[in-house]
């Protein structure tokens, strides 16, 4: 693979005309694409498999035109003070909004509070629900405009009006903290190549990546049923790692022209050895995001593969327009050592060089390698005792924040109606197989009416066919509660015992049991997709390090990371733990899908590190220099570049925590906090006193499986052999 790379690298720096176009072409062509394909409505939410989703479908076949999955407002009104929403004013009010909300062309229906008797015993408060024919993200901007101007008109009549539900929906914003994590890239970028140009060249060819990455999501988005989240996730990755990769190609070929090649071998050399690493590491991704498809969630699955897309397009960039624009660059570009006149450091030529604080650092965990290795265990452990309160759910409008109408809306129905009415459960009742439908839906109603946690059951709402019925459950508990999860399971199991007697099948749906459900699957797959992508994975770096402890060390460092990750994640959104600072109004139930992303995502991040940092390591070893001496040599090239990489990654992650979105905001702050324990806790002192307590072990590999393993050559020895340039003795490995 080394000596293939190296001649792409060659032939890249040579023709940088002819790839500088194509990539051009690329961005242009991606461009003109997503500038003229049409605009895509919200991702379809779909959970094959679960009693929620069926439910859902059989609604849509048994109760056809009713939109069940259509989006719906709830308008609620809450009279002045010393008033009623029975008085003949307010009720005047409300009836001239509910004739004004039906005139919409995309609403199905709109309740009458009266007629529905959807006012509080207290009288104070009020809905009135609206439903429509499509989601809330497909819905045209003139029924949104229609819905709040029907809520403005009644405001102007004295009455408090706020809007609850998914119609007002509207697409997530990343705010001005994601140009400031690109700002502070730059900063990072500056100060590790002390020039503007070198500095610029990462950040280029990462902007085009994403650029024809996030661009090429956008065309496509109406066509494959793409949501909004899906082209922030692929920007936030694609940033992150492109430009990693190219800070780790940029040094490599610095490095080379210090010893004194031609910048055309030099960038060939580049390629060849970093750029090795660079395609392993960006396979770990590549297969810990499409990996999320195990989970049978279509959404997780699109934004995994379009994220994987991203992360692949980094990778081309990284091996073939960096090394042309290097060529462009020529000698505004300087060797390792030269880097120091922008800041005003410039070294002497006859001034000994220092050993570096990498070298310094990975010295001092040579020597005292077991104090090391505890600190970082017993710290990463401390930082993930919080996860053992992980509470899983969906985020609903009670975690919206206190500024928004429709968290103001949830508050005035729990106010009015008690916290359960925010999350009605809805039980479907397929009786066609039955002989008595209707003493199936009557013994159904009964049997919920003598659970815990019932407020209200509607009587049965039967098809025209009149073999299937709805029956509206209102719990006592909030959404999100584990007493309404234990509510939904109470009903299923009733369910379960009506099907015995009758042949009926009770399914349970609504949003509150599709969260429900979501979570359940999703913790169900957590253990099959650990296995399969560290498993992968596991082999992978078994082929790009020829040992078995090796990538061991790295898989058990990751799950230390990760759960350190997670413990901080929970802190901050569950506990509140500096929740102010991080822009979270509302703390409650982590995400359900944020553990199983995290592991896909920071799994195939902190290979990218180990990939890095020990094949530095590995490739001084088999050449010559004993374990700990390796460890060292290790750290003397690599520890700066990854450390600089590490927090520029903190820094793009970090930048989405400003989102409006509460999945991108808990996501951001998740991965940048998780590159922060796993770079600077686990690979820069878990890792190196861990290889220097294994000795030449860590190295070791059965014969057998040396034998079998395919030479991918990740050190680049081919090139130095076809050269000359080292002519030592190899050490036996």
């Amino acid at each position: 693979m080394a000596t293939f790379l190296y001649k792409l690298g060659r032939l890249s720096f040579r023709r940088r005309h002819f790839v500088a176009l194509i990539w051009v072409a690329l961005l242009t062509l991606a461009g003109v694409g997503a500038a003229s394909a049409p605009a895509a409505g919200n991702s379809s939410f779909s959970i094959p498999g679960t009693e929620a989703q069926k439910a859902f479908d059989l609604l849509e076949q048994r109760f056809p035109g009713t939109s069940a999955d259509g989006a719906t407002a709830r308008v609620v009104f809450k009279a002045p003070s010393g008033e009623k929403m029975t008085d003949p004013g307010n009720r005047a009010t409300v009836q001239d909004t509910v004739k004004e909300l039906s005139d919409g062309s995309e609403v199905v229906r709109v309740t009458d509070p009266y007629r529905a008797k959807a006012v509080s015993k207290d009288g104070t408060i009020a809905y009135a629900q609206v439903s429509y024919k499509v989601s809330g993200m497909e819905l045209d901007d003139a029924a949104k405009d229609a819905l709040k101007d029907s809520a403005q008109d009644a405001r102007k009549a004295g009455l408090t009006v706020e809007i609850g539900g998914d119609a007002l929906q509207a697409v997530p914003h990343t705010g001005s903290s994601e140009i400031i994590g690109i700002a502070v890239a730059a900063v990072v970028l500056v100060i590790t190549f002390g020039s503007l140009v070198a500095a610029g060249l990462p950040l280029l060819t990462a902007l085009i990546g994403v650029g024809i990455g996030v661009s090429a999501i956008t065309g496509l988005a109406s066509a494959l049923d793409l949501g909004s989240t899906t082209s922030t996730l692929a920007m936030m990755i694609g940033l992150a790692v492109g430009i990693d990769y190219a800070l780790f190609i940029v040094s490599r070929y610095r490095a080379e022209l210090a010893e004194g090649r031609e910048r055309e071998e030099a960038a060939g050399r580049a390629a060849g050895t970093a750029g090795s690493a660079v395609v392993f590491a960006g396979l770990t991704v590549v297969i810990a995001l499409v990996g999320l498809s195990v989970v049978n969630i279509p959404m997780l699955t699109k934004m995994g593969i379009a994220a994987a897309g991203t992360v692949a397009i980094a990778v081309l960039i990284a091996l073939t327009m960096v090394p042309a624009l290097l060529g462009y660059a020529g000698r505004k570009v300087k060797p390792m050592g030269e880097k120091g006149k922008l800041l005003g450091r410039a070294k002497k030529k006859d001034q000994p060089a220092k050993p570096n604080l990498g070298t310094r650092w990975a010295s001092f965990v040579v020597r005292r390698p077991v104090a090391v290795l505890l600190l970082g265990v017993i710290g990463l452990g401390a930082a993930a005792v919080p996860a053992t309160s992980l509470e899983l759910g969906l985020p609903d409008d009670g975690s919206q924040p206190v500024s928004t109408t429709q968290r103001r809306a949830y508050d005035l129905l729990s106010e009015g109606f008690g916290p359960g009415f925010n999350g009605p459960l809805m039980v479907v009742v397929d009786a066609k197989n039955s002989d008595a439908p209707k003493a199936v839906f009557a013994e159904t109603g009964d049997a919920i009416k003598g659970l815990k946690d019932v407020v209200t059951v509607t009587p049965a709402q039967p098809n025209k066919a009149g073999d299937t019925a709805t029956i509206t459950v209102i719990p006592g508990s909030k959404p999100s509660s584990v007493t309404t999860e234990n509510l939904v399971h109470g009903i299923r199991d009733a369910g379960a015992d009506i099907k015995a007697d009758t042949d009926a099948n009770v399914l349970v749906t609504g949003s509150t049991a599709m969260n429900i459900d979501v979570s359940e699957k999703l913790n169900d797959a957590l253990v099959p997709y650990l296995v399969l992508v560290v498993g992968l994975a596991f082999l992978l770096l078994i082929v790009v390090f020829r040992s078995i402890l090796v990538p061991l060390k790295a898989a058990l460092g990751f799950l230390l990371s990760v759960m350190a990750a997670l413990g901080a994640v929970v802190a901050v959104f569950q506990w509140g733990w500096l929740s102010g600072l991080m822009g979270v109004e509302q703390t409650g139930p982590v995400m359900s899908m944020m553990p199983i992303f995290m592991v896909g995502v920071v799994f195939g991040l902190a290979m990218d590190y180990e990939v890095f940092l020990v094949t530095r390591m590995r490739e001084a070893y088999v050449h010559g220099e004993k374990p700990a001496q390796a460890v060292v040599t290790g750290f003397r090239h690599g520890a700066r570049v990854v450390t600089a990489a590490a927090v520029i990654m903190m820094a793009v992650f970090a930048g989405f925590i400003g989102s409006s979105e509460s999945m991108v905001k808990m996501i951001g702050f998740g991965l940048a906090i998780a590159v922060f324990f796993d770079a600077f806790v686990v690979r820069m002192a878990i890792v190196p006193a861990v290889l220097a307590l294994l000795g030449r072990k860590a190295w070791w590999l059965p014969k057998w499986l040396d034998r079998a393993l395919p030479n991918v050559d990740v050190e680049g020895e081919g090139l130095r052999t076809a050269s000359g340039d080292d002519d030592r003795e190899l050490a036996r490995v």
